[in-house]
């Protein structure tokens, strides 16, 4: 026992070993790595301004696109800045109360991104649906209620998590093979006992990335049930062409996240996971103002109207 606790005081400090080891490669990585976070923060924010400035976008779809924008922006925020920084000053240090606090984030954010798709997905079964009855059940009450509440579930979810993570005692060996703090491989680094941080993963975690998806399952059959029994071709293509942009970001999002955590432990591969899990937390946000942006006649109308406000004031 006073050796396992002098082992779990010195480990004050983990390394995050990146993505690669050659220093060609490292270059390359940073720089595509600082390009897509650049492309991430810009796109995001102009997706946020152009809702905020148009009076048309003010509606409950934008207003939850905007949250979304918002939380994809802290989501790559998390890990890539640290990312960066360590590439620029030589370094592959990250503190335990860092590390710590970047899962916290993560599994926040990443809950959040959840959640925000589910409620759009709610949104979109409403306008198609009930589209008589839309104004009145997506209220601005409404509205506020469902992202104070993700905020709240993601809070709660993420603390616990964090908790149970602070708890575990960390032996000799400090190194990550990843540019972040992944909940797996500082599970793989404890030298402690992580059955209970394993099942509350496979009970808690999957029901509160599970249950939004179910959601969203749901929501998209009844659209579909509606859809398909309008009469014409041009207005079974407007009802579906409303929701093609959820759709395709749902697909990047929950396509990753089931290929790195919800697949037998033997067909992982560390490439494998590495790929996925640089989709979800860096690729996705980055696509996602573009998705919504060159697929929304609305959307495109409010950027051209807001860069060409700012071109003749300039």
């Amino acid at each position: 026992m006073p050796m396992n606790r002098a082992n779990q005081s010195s480990v004050s400090e983990f390394l995050l070993l990146g993505l690669s080891r050659q220093p060609q490669q490292q270059q390359l990585l940073f720089m595509l790595f600082l390009s897509m976070y650049l492309a991430t923060v810009l796109g995001n924010l102009l997706i946020i301004l152009a809702i905020s400035t148009d009076s048309r976008l003010h509606t409950p779809m934008y207003f939850f696109l905007s949250n979304l924008s918002f939380v994809d922006v802290c989501f790559s925020s998390t890990t890539v800045p640290k990312m960066l920084a360590n590439h620029i000053l030589g370094s592959q240090v990250i503190s335990y109360s860092g590390c710590l606090t970047q899962m916290y984030f993560l599994f926040e954010l990443a809950d959040m991104d959840n959640f925000l798709l589910a409620v759009m997905a709610y949104d979109r079964f409403v306008a198609v649906c009930h589209p008589l009855h839309y104004t009145t059940k997506m209220t601005h009450g409404l509205c506020a209620l469902l992202v104070v509440g993700s905020w709240g579930i993601a809070n709660l979810n993420a603390l616990l998590h964090t908790l149970l993570m602070a708890r575990l005692s960390f032996c000799a060996d400090n190194r990550i093979p990843h540019f972040f703090c992944d909940v797996a491989a500082l599970l793989k680094l404890s030298c402690s006992n992580t059955h209970l941080n394993g099942m509350m993963i496979l009970t808690e975690g999957a029901l509160i990335m599970i249950s939004p998806f179910v959601c969203i399952l749901a929501s998209y059959i009844h659209i579909t049930y509606a859809v398909l029994k309008i009469p014409s071709t041009k207005g079974k293509w407007k009802a579906f062409s409303t929701c093609g942009s959820h759709l395709a970001v749902v697909s990047l999002f929950y396509g990753t996240i089931i290929a790195v955590y919800f697949n037998p432990s033997s067909s992982h591969s560390a490439e494998k996971d590495t790929a996925a899990t640089v989709m979800y937390t860096v690729v996705t946000p980055m696509l996602n103002p573009f998705i919504y942006s060159l697929r929304n006649k609305d959307m495109k109308g409010a950027l051209r109207k807001m860069i060409g406000r700012k071109t003749s004031s300039t």
